[in-house]
């Protein structure tokens, strides 16, 4: 039996040991705040396993995002919890609050040290369009697409703006055509694609003005969704 096989008939993927393993696992790595988190969230991943032909996906809740103020973001636990609500049916999604264990903010620190943790893991950094946009204000991003292949996820309206952005035009001739989006995680860095997905309505803003507190249970919209 192979690894993937070996790991595939444990079921729901197992939760990693901050101190590494040896998994030999393909890992879209989706990082943010989740605040909290919902199903657009859950949609983007899903899109990631199938489209890069992932094992597993995991959700890094970030302790704090250093580019966003602190006022009005949920304790870790909670929205660690609003994540486990989340994907608590999904086999391969695995909410994670790595960064709080290694003692890391930013995302190319927290990479350097899932790569030499998880030598054997082939990882693929998880990104909306509109993080795209923004990536030159993140600590070391350059290194960060050196490192890591990276998956930009189409999030209208900033596709258009993100993809005549800066990092866009510096990492331009990294960019494969998403045709070959399954073997990404296979190439090594710099690599990127970009992947046209259906927009989901979910929206964290929308569902904080809905009463969702730092304390309270994430609302759902009556039928139990997010």
């Amino acid at each position: 039996m192979t690894a993937r096989r070996g790991e595939a008939a444990l079921g729901k993927a197992q939760a990693p040991s901050p101190w590494g393993d040896g998994r030999r696992s393909r890992i879209g790595l989706l990082g943010g705040s989740f605040n909290p988190a919902h199903q657009g969230h859950l949609h983007i991943s899903k899109q990631a396993l199938a489209r890069l032909r992932l094992d597993a996906v995991w959700w890094l809740v970030t302790p704090q995002n250093p580019l966003k103020a602190a006022r009005g973001v949920a304790p870790l636990a909670a929205r660690l919890a609003s994540a486990r609500a989340v994907c608590a049916r999904e086999r391969h999604i695995l909410p994670l609050a790595l960064e709080t264990a290694f003692g890391t903010t930013r995302t190319a620190d927290t990479l350097d040290i899932l790569h030499r943790r998880f030598p054997r893991a082939r990882f693929v950094w998880l990104m909306g369009a509109d993080n795209l946009a923004q990536l030159p204000s993140w600590h070391r991003w350059r290194h960060l697409a050196a490192t890591t292949p990276i998956a930009i996820l189409d999030r209208a309206p900033y596709s258009k703006e993100a993809l005549a952005g800066l990092a866009a035009r510096r990492l331009a001739r990294f960019r494969h055509p998403a045709r070959i989006a399954g073997v990404l995680a296979d190439r090594a860095p710099p690599a990127w694609v970009f992947l046209p997905i259906r927009k989901h309505a979910a929206s964290a803003t929308a569902i904080r003005a809905r009463g969702w507190t730092v304390s309270g249970p994430v609302p759902t919209d009556g039928e139990g969704n997010l």
